[in-house]
């Protein structure tokens, strides 16, 4: 998933940013609103992870509660990406606030890692209308493990293959563009170009041969993972 993360917090931030990155999301991350904005007008994620107490700047001293703006100002404009509200565990205002301004879930503060990721797949799949365990052919995705089988053997992929294989069963039979793609794909500083992109394609495809689980290129569309006969 492309996930974008707002909390002023630094060692929060850095914290969550690495467990997700290290379960393998993409993510941007910002401290203050200004920053926040700029990445959720020009970038599409799949879920967005809220602070709503942000600075409007990246000083300490600037106003606090923009957060809860900036929901609103997207949910205004029908944006209707997936929104995890961060929230001190015992301020109910803020919790009813958020859900009020359109946030789809809250975590209270302190919280586990693994809930914040798992509640942020729950989004994903409300969103997608993917599930938990995906199949095609032969291929068997469990998107909590991170674990890809081909007849029920583990398929063990590099990182960005794994990314792209994974982009394409959520959910399977999905086109999703080239652009879409390298952009989920990619950081801010860290751009998928369209020849590395081709490159994973090309080596997922040989690796899916005989699996019942095939890729299609729609020319000037986009790419597809579709299940296909087997000999």
């Amino acid at each position: 998933m492309r996930i974008l993360l707002m909390e002023d917090d630094t060692v929060l931030r850095e914290v969550v940013q690495r467990s997700l990155a290290d379960a393998g999301h993409r993510v941007d991350a910002a401290g203050d609103l200004a920053r926040g904005r700029h990445f959720w007008s020009v970038q599409a994620y799949d879920a967005v992870l809220l602070d709503l107490n942000l600075p409007l700047t990246g000083q300490s001293d600037c106003a606090q509660g923009s957060g809860l703006e900036l929901l609103r100002e997207h949910r205004r404009r029908g944006d209707r990406t997936p929104v995890l509200v961060l929230t001190a565990r015992n301020r109910t205002e803020e919790r009813i606030a958020g859900l009020d301004a359109g946030a789809d879930d809250y975590l209270g503060k302190p919280f586990e890692l693994a809930e914040v990721e798992a509640r942020l797949r729950a989004l994903a799949r409300r969103s997608l209308g993917t599930e938990e365990v995906v199949s095609v052919g032969q291929l068997t995705l469990t998107r909590s493990l991170r674990r890809i089988q081909l007849a029920q053997d583990d398929l063990i992929l590099p990182a960005r293959e794994y990314e792209v294989l994974c982009e394409l069963l959520s959910p399977p039979g999905r086109v999703i563009s080239k652009k879409e793609l390298a952009e989920k794909l990619s950081g801010f500083d860290d751009l998928l170009g369209d020849n590395a992109l081709e490159a994973f394609i090309s080596r997922l495809r040989k690796k899916l041969q005989g699996s019942g689980a095939g890729i299609r290129t729609l020319r000037g569309i986009g790419y597809l993972l579709e299940e296909t006969r087997t000999c």
